[in-house]
């Protein structure tokens, strides 16, 4: 008799630490896609500005240039001037590589952090 009720006894809470795992494995499952959702929103934003910034960029390149054309009267010297200004940025930014690469990386780890804590 006493044997039963141990039986009976382990059976609710064999049930209840059952019913637990599955809400655990539930829960997790949402916040791993609760987290995933969130990245790419993030993701898909950012590269939705990069796009813009890039434009921007291209547009305003064209406008130096045909303005410097303008001033030396000869397009060659207007896009050659563009050009020589890009060519100088991407030798600063060559000889800065290593400077440069570690706030970019801290930043980016910083950002995917702050979203993880901000749920």
């Amino acid at each position: 008799m006493e044997e039963e009720a141990k039986k009976e006894q382990q059976a609710p809470l064999f049930d209840q630490l059952r019913e637990y795992a599955e809400i655990r494995f539930k829960l997790a499952k949402y916040q791993a896609v609760d987290g995933g959702s969130a990245i790419f929103a993030n993701l898909i934003a950012d590269v939705v500005v990069v796009i813009s910034m890039l434009l921007a960029f291209i547009f305003a390149s064209f406008t130096l240039a045909f303005y410097l054309s303008e001033v030396f009267q000869s397009y060659w010297e207007g896009f050659g001037c563009v050009a020589l200004l890009y060519l100088l940025i991407a030798t600063v930014i060559k000889i800065n590589k290593r400077a440069i690469e570690k706030p970019i990386a801290n930043a980016f780890v910083k950002k995917i952090f702050k979203n993880r804590n901000n749920d």
